[in-house]
């Protein structure tokens, strides 16, 4: 009995030693998830591919999904690997989004616009200015009121059924037992 309580005790670790899945510090609370987290910060919300389906969604019924689009795009683009690929890349996301012919034009201002020439001499940061500016729109304008909309409260509201249901909170009462046993 007493080597089975050693074994126990051993197994426990300090909160700042414990990491989740993925290799990160994990604290001693319960992570935030799902439409919790994306009412934290509009940069939760683009971490979390539900989210930016969900955002996507609400945008397309405001006609601005381009502005989520080419914040993806560019996020995309800084990951992009030689001069060729991003030569490539880069101009598509000027067409798209930038260029005054662009299908899904995003709107930044007159001063910030890039001309096509820069498209020569790609390099990952060069749409950071506009990627900003889009983000700061997001942020201040289409992210409040994505956090009121039906997509959202509907969502959130299955969330907090599904925490609710039988199932979850005897899932949740097993871990709990296993955990402190």
């Amino acid at each position: 009995m007493f080597n089975r309580a050693v074994s126990r005790l051993s197994r426990k670790r300090p909160p700042s030693e414990i990491n989740d899945s993925e290799g990160h510090p994990s604290s001693s609370h319960q992570t935030l998830k799902g439409t919790s987290k994306w009412a934290t910060s509009l940069e939760n919300l683009l971490e979390d591919p539900e989210g930016v389906k969900r955002f996507r969604e609400f945008l397309k019924k405001e006609f601005s999904e381009e502005n989520v689009l080419f914040w993806l795009a560019c996020e995309e683009f800084k990951k992009t690997q030689g001069k060729k690929q991003m030569q490539e890349k880069a101009k598509e996301i000027y067409m798209t989004f930038l260029s005054s012919k662009a299908s899904s034009q995003v709107n930044v201002e007159g001063q910030s616009r890039l001309s096509e020439t820069i498209l020569e001499t790609p390099h990952p940061l060069m749409f950071q200015k506009l990627q900003d500016q889009i983000f700061n729109l997001m942020k201040y304008d289409s992210y409040s009121r994505f956090l009121k909309s039906d997509i959202f409260l509907n969502h959130q509201k299955c969330e907090e059924q599904e925490e609710n249901s039988p199932e979850a909170q005897t899932a949740a009462k097993r871990a709990s037992r296993i955990y402190n046993t």
